[in-house]
């Protein structure tokens, strides 16, 4: 058996996230149904992290294994792929890699955008949050340098969660601003489920004064998510980018 990564992206709006369900509609659900059909056996592909319910991805990463050894960089296969998904999920690349190389678990990084539009734009509609309440953005770009200094992050955690451990390693956080558009741009070593949307919508409440800096602090030093603000909306929020240590490439 020959592994891949398969390079893609997709605008989430029409799926319930990258993970399968049993009565919905995934993103690897028809990714999955699109390599089987070519490949002429079952595929199932192993994704670099969940995203939610309408989030979108510019560059994610899965791994699958086949029988055929000749799929990487080819064109012919990557059109087939395109022609069989539907126009709202794109695959870029898929490349061979080590045998034990894992989509999740080696990943060394990852990214994610959030789009805030501070005016109402019909082609941002379903892209951004559409939030036009006046915010101190300088109060925002304070609080979020505050990640930096914890490592649990459980406040930020979707309650209910089964995760080993709330413990993340925060390498950028950051707010831009480009003319109407805000945009918070974060990286991990991993991210908790919501987290990034629970920060946000935290954020935003340290925007609006609802909130300081200093009490963002002590939200994530309080370990609970009932302190924190509410997730905001999962149409802003774009998984940019995951890494991946040069040893699982050939």
């Amino acid at each position: 058996m020959t592994r891949y990564f398969i390079y893609l992206s997709y605008k989430g709006t029409n799926y319930h996230g990258w993970q399968v369900q049993n009565n919905a509609v995934s993103v690897q659900e028809l990714v999955n149904n699109a390599l089987s059909i070519l490949l002429k056996h079952e595929v199932k592909t192993v994704g670099a992290g969940r995203t939610d319910t309408g989030v979108h991805a510019k560059n994610y990463v899965a791994h699958f294994d086949s029988e055929i050894d000749n799929l990487d960089n080819n064109s012919r296969f990557l059109h087939s792929m395109n022609r069989i998904l539907p126009h709202d999920i794109v695959i870029h690349r898929i490349r061979k890699v080590k045998p034990d190389a894992n989509a999740r678990f080696d990943a060394t990084l990852r990214g994610y955008e959030y789009v805030i539009s501070r005016s109402k734009d019909p082609f941002l509609l379903g892209l951004s949050w559409q939030y036009d309440a006046k915010l101190n953005i300088e109060n925002m770009q304070l609080a979020a340098q505050q990640l930096f200094n914890y490592s649990d992050f459980t406040s930020f955690s979707k309650v209910g969660s089964d995760n080993k451990t709330n413990n993340c390693e925060i390498y950028k956080a950051d707010w831009q601003v480009n003319g109407n558009i805000l945009m918070f741009n974060i990286e991990a070593n991993r991210f908790l489920r919501n987290m990034v949307r629970a920060i946000v919508g935290t954020l935003i409440d340290v925007g609006r004064g609802k909130i300081t800096p200093e009490e963002f602090a002590q939200i994530i030093e309080q370990r609970d998510r009932k302190l924190a603000g509410t997730s905001a909306p999962a149409e802003g929020l774009f998984f940019t980018k995951v890494e991946y240590p040069e040893k699982v490439f050939f």
